[in-house]
């Protein structure tokens, strides 16, 4: 069994490299160590490379995220679909670049094989949403599930870009999701206000 103080370096070092590569995409051990308060060398005892780093890295983060939305329920379904992607920017907001980085990077088909089981609900919903009236039909479901997600990414990397504040972050990324899933401006904004469990929460 890995002794104590082995594994809080090890989450020390994975917590520096969230934090670092946040602001420097192409940042070295070095900084991430130094980051951590460890030595170069303490990197070593627990990752032989970077890559090896930066792999746990992008997998415990999206196994955790695709977790947590994975187990969100709602009856309606654009509502849960809304809830998914204002979840999902609350737990990512903070680490903008490093987010990006891990749906656009080279580990792009890890994420995407970590977050299958979240794509499914995704589908699920929308299949749910379009036999009931409430979603659009005109685009096959498996095509709207994946521009869902796609809306949902290229929020973030807008608020990357342009430093779009959280507030701001949480309402476009619902509205943009409902957007695609077919509702007008009006009805989206009036979906949100009138659903308490779309609030961002403090």
């Amino acid at each position: 069994m890995p002794r104590r103080d082995a594994l809080e370096n090890r989450a020390a070092l994975l917590a520096a490299a969230r934090v670092v590569l946040n602001r420097d995409p192409d940042a070295a051990l070095d900084a991430i160590a130094t980051e951590a308060g460890l030595s170069r060398r303490a990197v070593y005892g627990h990752f032989a490379t970077r890559d090896e780093l930066l792999r746990e890295l992008v997998t415990s983060g999206t196994a955790r995220i695709a977790a947590l939305l994975s187990s969100l329920e709602h009856p309606d379904p654009l509502v849960r679909l809304a809830l998914i992607a204002a979840r999902m920017w609350a737990e990512v907001e903070h680490v903008r670049v490093t987010t990006l980085f891990a749906v656009r990077g080279p580990y792009r088909e890890l994420v995407a094989r970590e977050l299958t089981p979240l794509r499914a609900r995704l589908l699920a919903a929308v299949n749910e949403g379009a036999a009931s009236g409430r979603i659009r039909t005109d685009i096959p479901a498996p095509t709207l599930a994946r521009l869902i997600e796609a809306a949902a990414i290229a929020v973030l990397d807008e608020a990357t870009r342009t430093a779009i504040p959280a507030d701001a972050g949480h309402r476009d990324v619902m509205l943009i999701v409902l957007s695609t899933a077919g509702l007008d401006a009006a009805a989206a904004g009036a979906l949100i206000d009138a659903t308490p469990e779309l609030e961002r929460e403090p």
